[in-house]
């Protein structure tokens, strides 16, 4: 193990992650687990921990604040059992700013959206994040009031004008264009820019202060840039599949996999279906693709299931297989209409069309469904409708890892060192994260929408109504009195009480 900070997964026999976490120093971290001191003298739940530990990989970082960034989002992605923080829906801070608005001002959020804001971050430390806000704020002189277009009368309620903090654009004591270019400096020093300058010149100020004997003021500088520093520390985003140093060997798992189910070769195109159904309320489906072994982000697909009543995994296997391949075959159909009436086998033509390159989407070379012979069973099922009777599919069983073939009844057991199953693995997590993240989403969305149920001026058919114009409730809260009352059977006094509940 390397002397470099970083983020470890431990794992247990069936090679499922049971524990994240971080480490300044990989091989210190690691080897403290496996001293015969700590296990005698850890706690029940570490104890437990390490008899479990059977396998581990690591990913490099920078710096501690990355690794506590990839730590946070590796425990949402897997959700170890014994892992007990970062396993809500809370996320790391992020500031945002919104150019558009008449005086534009920083706000913190946990949630970056597509509505044209700039955002930076996200940021490890939230209380330094914070005190690096307050003291933006006040060098540059930036607004800190809630109000989106502030005026005289918010300027009669504020002090920080007469302290000095504010710039008072309110009362255009400076102009639009002054304003943002302040702005302009403010978000440098968040991106980054200048902040060895910046360093230095409070260092110098903080030895000036005190050497004044201003020790009181020494201190202030001292904590300010000590936020500075833990705020402005060079950090990456990491998204899914992009940008971290692993140990995981895709090419050598790829080749593995191949030999290990008796196909022509390595399947370098895969794509495996996972059913998330917490409740009755959102029953959804994931498609996650691997390519050459690695995740393909751009082709991943979510379905929300639609013919299925109730949860019922098989069924809605059966629905998300129909409906991915049909459309692959419908969409290549399309773009290829000289070859309608050729007599080739479904699978040999797409085979075809893609070593042609006029293959719109191309076929998978291996297709896993996430469970047992029921699910395995709905899906060769479909695939044969749709004339594909040779597309090589497995199942993959959570409970032994067990792989199934269609039309055989044993299972086949691949030893867990090897690298194949550890590939299956990755992929059958993979789409699992991916459908239980759709399935919070449209948790959260619903959740938000449950405001409009307590609001006195909707009625059922004015929420519809609301929802079928605008979307959501944040666009709704974007909304002005007059395109509200635009709706038919929503007055203007009721439009007002809308955006007032809505906050």
């Amino acid at each position: 193990m390397p002397h470099q900070p970083g983020v470890y997964l431990m794992k247990d026999r069936l090679g499922s992650i049971i524990y994240v976490g971080k480490a300044r120093d990989l091989k210190k971290r690691l080897s403290s687990y496996f001293l015969a001191s700590r296990k005698t003298r850890a706690d029940l739940k570490t104890r437990a921990l390490i008899d479990t530990i059977v396998d581990f990989e690591f990913h490099l970082v920078r710096n501690e604040a990355e690794a506590l960034l990839l730590e946070g989002k590796l425990i949402k992605d897997y959700r170890p059992r014994y892992n007990v923080a970062f396993r809500d829906d809370k996320r790391f801070l992020l500031v945002k700013l919104q150019p558009s608005e008449p005086w534009p001002r920083f706000v913190l959020t946990r949630m970056k959206k597509d509505d044209g804001a700039r955002y930076f971050g996200p940021f490890a430390h939230s209380g330094a994040l914070r005190a690096t806000i307050s003291w933006l704020n006040r060098k540059f002189g930036l607004r800190a009031c809630r109000p989106l277009n502030p005026g005289e009368n918010d300027y009669r309620h504020c002090n920080a004008d007469v302290i000095r903090n504010c710039s008072a654009p309110c009362i255009l004591r400076i102009t639009r264009d002054a304003y943002l270019a302040r702005i302009d400096e403010a978000c440098q020093v968040l991106d980054g820019k200048g902040r060895r300058e910046i360093f230095s010149d409070l260092e110098a100020d903080m030895a000036k202060a005190a050497g004044r004997l201003d020790f009181e003021k020494a201190a202030l500088l001292r904590d300010v840039l000590d936020n500075l520093k833990k705020t402005l520390n060079p950090t990456r985003q990491f998204t899914r599949g992009r940008g971290v140093p692993t140990t995981v060997k895709p090419t050598e798992d790829l080749a593995d996999l191949g030999e290990a189910l008796g196909l022509e070769g390595p399947p370098r195109v895969m794509e495996c279906f996972d059913i998330s159904n917490v409740s009755s309320n959102h029953i959804v489906a994931s498609m996650v693709r691997f390519t050459e072994g690695k995740p393909d982000n751009q082709n991943y697909r979510r379905y929300r299931i639609r013919t299925v009543a109730g949860q019922d995994d098989f069924a809605s296997m059966a629905e998300v297989i129909r409906r991915r391949y049909s459309r692959i075959l419908g969409e290549n159909a399309d773009a290829n209409p000289d070859d309608e009436y050729s007599q080739e086998d479904p699978l040999e033509r797409q085979r075809r069309l893609a070593k042609e390159g006029r293959a719109k989407i191309v076929l998978p070379d291996l297709v896993i469904v996430d469970g047992g012979k029921g699910q395995l069973s709905m899906a060769v099922r479909e695939l044969r409708n749709l004339g594909l009777f040779d597309l090589p599919v497995i199942g993959l069983a959570k409970q032994r890892e067990e792989v199934f073939f269609p039309g055989e009844s044993d299972p086949l057991l691949i030893p867990h060192d090897r690298g194949a199953l550890k590939l299956l693995q990755r992929i059958r997590d993979e789409a699992h994260r991916f459908a239980n993240g759709y399935n919070a989403l449209l948790y959260r969305r619903r959740m938000k929408e449950s405001l409009l149920d307590d609001c006195p001026a909707v009625s059922p058919k004015k929420k519809q109504a609301l929802l079928s114009r605008f979307g959501s409730v944040d666009r709704i809260r974007k909304a002005s009195v007059a395109e509200i009352a635009a709706l038919p059977g929503i007055s203007e006094k009721s439009a007002q009480v809308i955006l007032e509940w809505l906050g």
